[in-house]
């Protein structure tokens, strides 16, 4: 046990934040804390670096902190350094191991520094920079390394991911994964705390609740149990309202005094122990329909080009009614200019592109969110909606957590984060059938990105949108649209199957790449290619889900659908035969090459008309120029067909004839794979409804 607190409480300034809770740290655990904001996550990290302490507390019914051994302790904070003038190499090397006898520590020392620099972004030039050049956020990155080069017992991070792209994101979760102490981290990204987290802490109403495993298992857990408590507690209330009943009947009655007494002591009793926590938000039941539904094609591009004064990206693609797809790429890449430009805001540089018939697109970016109003939040909703009457609006602002004083709430009042989530609460109360959204969620907490991902998955219009929120490009995309290189790389089953594919792609290959693009030589870009128009096939295919369905899927916990969608015994069948589809492929593709290698043989000898010949009447004449080859090829090697002793057997004769059976028969297994394929991929997706 590295650290332990037993009965602690904390306050910060008069407030108590946490009262009488326990906590524990296993080891070299990784372990996130969640909560909701003000629940005292900060405050938690200061008190474990020591920078608050625990309240004093003379009825504590333990020994309050302690640890197995003096350990150290690192904190990354909003990073300010002394001072500004020093360059970065000189304030990172300050922990190197100096003196005779420490060359291999400061070697190993001036590694990490190198690897972490450059896993961070930077690039080797900025090593002599001074530190006041950087940016507020490039100081924090500078902070990390620094912080991660000391490698304490226990390190801590609050919101690490805040100046990180995803590139770097990605590169701090691999190297958290390997790192040998323990971790104890707050974020409010959920892919992140997914990818690093073994252990969850939560705090909530002053207390401390771990669950084993990532964020994901924590929250199927946290719904178990408050389903186990939400029915204890309608058990109890029915036990009580039964007690009253009794004691109505008989308290007027002189000989059951005693009797009612003791019912009302027993109620008593029963009152004291608490209701539930309050039920998770961010489930949206049902399905939120668009007015109209519009036409089967909702975009279509053909070699367009975006940009503001020189093109930054060229695509040709269509989007069917109801697709979720999801834009990825760094930054720079064209991400927000293509919505602009699907939204009508910014002129298309070239080629061509339309809505379809009876589509109507609403578009949310950054600025859409900057709304003023001296009115009530509640106001302001009606004042957008006039035909709902008070009980309906009330209704759907508390789907979207403006519910009760949060309604009552001035809209100038609001949070950032606040005013996105009213702007894209009544955006989807608009009806429209083509949602445009750039970065939806940022700003918001946790809470706040569940309900709108239980929103958008409810919406049955369709969604093009862009977010760094791994955890919400999950759970809303069904395919996913890659801008890389000027270009645009579409993947249909998801970002979750997305990742899988780059992550099989990088340990073929054995080396490190971005993304997975179908540029990888001719026969990549075929397999690429087929299996797009194939999986686009598959999925339009799949969208004639009967309606009663549909809503029955929505009635399932939002754990549940999740679950049920991936059905990995399924997917497992599907992975598996669409690798062997791919073999089979590689297969026919080799005996192929060995086939024309042939050819190329029988033309070095020289008889290329028999050749010709042969295939013009079907092998009679040319059978005879590649007998008449096969032995002179053979007599050059030093064997003699005629002689019984060398097998009488023409090594190449039928080469070519028997190759091209060979490779026929591959690709006929090539494509029985491929059926394969196609209905493990069916099965998968069927399962998933069932």
């Amino acid at each position: 046990m590295l650290l332990q607190i037993r009965d602690g409480s904390v306050s910060a300034g008069s407030k108590q934040v946490l009262t009488h809770f326990d906590f524990e740290i296993r080891g070299n655990e990784k372990i996130a804390v969640v909560g909701r904001n003000g629940a005292g996550k900060t405050t938690f990290l200061r008190l474990l670096s020591g920078e608050l302490r625990l309240d004093r507390d003379d009825k504590r019914d333990g020994p309050g902190l302690q640890t197995s051994r003096r350990i150290t302790v690192g904190m990354l904070g909003q990073q300010v350094f002394e001072d500004g003038e020093r360059t970065v190499e000189e304030e990172l090397l300050r922990g190197c191991p100096g003196g005779d006898g420490f060359e291999r520590e400061r070697f190993e020392y001036e590694r990490q520094y190198h690897v972490l620099f450059t896993g961070f972004g930077f690039h080797l030039k900025d090593k002599k920079r001074r530190l006041k050049e950087f940016s507020g956020g490039e100081q924090t990155r500078i902070g990390l390394i620094g912080l991660l080069l000391q490698k304490p017992d226990l390190l801590l991070l609050d919101e690490p991911t805040n100046h990180l792209d995803m590139e770097m994101t990605e590169w701090l979760e691999e190297y958290l994964q390997q790192y040998e102490h323990a971790v104890v981290m707050v974020s409010h990204d959920r892919f992140f705390l997914d990818r690093t987290a073994k252990t969850v802490w939560e705090l909530e109403e002053g207390k401390a609740i771990r669950y084993p495993g990532n964020y994901s298992e924590y929250r199927r857990e946290k719904r178990k149990r408050m389903a186990i408590e939400q029915k204890a507690w309608e058990q109890q209330q029915k036990e009580i309202a039964r007690l009253q009943e009794v004691i109505r009947r008989f308290q007027h009655k002189p000989t059951k005094a005693s009797f009612v007494r003791a019912k009302k002591k027993q109620i008593e009793r029963m009152e004291q122990a608490k209701p539930p926590s309050r039920q998770e938000p961010g489930l949206i039941m049902g399905n939120i329909t668009p007015k109209m539904a519009g036409g089967r094609l909702v975009f279509e591009a053909e070699h367009l080009k975006l940009g503001y004064d020189r093109t930054i990206l060229e695509l040709s693609l269509r989007i069917r009614r109801g697709q979720k797809i999801g834009i990825l790429g760094a930054n720079g890449a064209g991400k927000s200019t293509f919505l602009k430009t699907v939204a009508g805001i910014l002129p298309a540089l070239g080629g061509k592109m339309s809505l379809g018939h009876h589509v109507t697109a609403g578009y949310f970016d950054q600025n859409s969110a900057n709304i003023h109003s001296e009115k009530s939040v509640l106001e302001h909703f009606t004042e957008h909606f006039p035909v709902l009457t008070q009980k309906e609006a009330r209704k759907i602002l508390g789907s979207y957590l403006f519910g009760g004083r949060e309604a009552a709430k001035r809209v100038n009042d609001l949070s950032g984060g606040e005013r996105a989530r009213l702007v894209l609460a009544e955006l989807l109360q608009a009806g429209h059938n083509f949602l445009i959204l750039d970065e939806p969620t940022n700003h918001m907490d946790i809470p706040a990105k569940e309900t709108l991902e239980s929103a958008f998955r409810a919406y049955e219009g369709t969604i093009l949108f862009v977010s760094h929120d791994r955890y919400f490009i999950r759970q809303v995309a069904e395919s996913i649209l890659i801008f890389e290189d000027g270009r645009a790389y579409y993947h249909p089953f998801g970002y979750e199957h997305y990742l899988e594919r780059i992550k099989k792609y990088r340990q073929g290959a054995g080396k490190d790449r971005k993304v997975l693009t179908p540029e990888e030589g001719k026969e990549g870009r075929e397999i690429s290619c087929r299996m797009s128009a194939e999986d686009q096939a598959l999925i339009a295919s799949l969208r004639s889900v009967p309606r009663g369905e549909r809503h029955r899927l929505r009635e399932a916990s939002e754990e549940e659908i999740y679950e049920d969608w991936r059905m990995k015994p399924a997917r497992e069948k599907m992975v598996k035969a669409g690798e062997e589809y791919e073999e089979r492929v590689r297969q026919a593709r080799e005996l192929l090459r060995q086939w024309q290698e042939s050819e190329e043989f029988w033309r070095e000898a020289g008889d290329e008309d028999g050749l010709r010949e042969e295939r013009r009447n079907g092998g009679r004449q040319g059978g005879e120029a590649l007998e008449l080859k096969t032995k002179q090829g053979a007599e050059k090697e030093g064997v003699h067909p005629d002689r019984e002793e060398d097998g009488g057997k023409e090594p190449n004769q039928g080469i070519c004839r028997k190759g091209m059976e060979v490779y026929e028969r591959a690709l006929t297994e090539a494509e029985d794979a491929w059926r394969e394929w196609h209905e493990r991929c069916l099965e998968w997706y069927g399962q998933s409804l069932e």
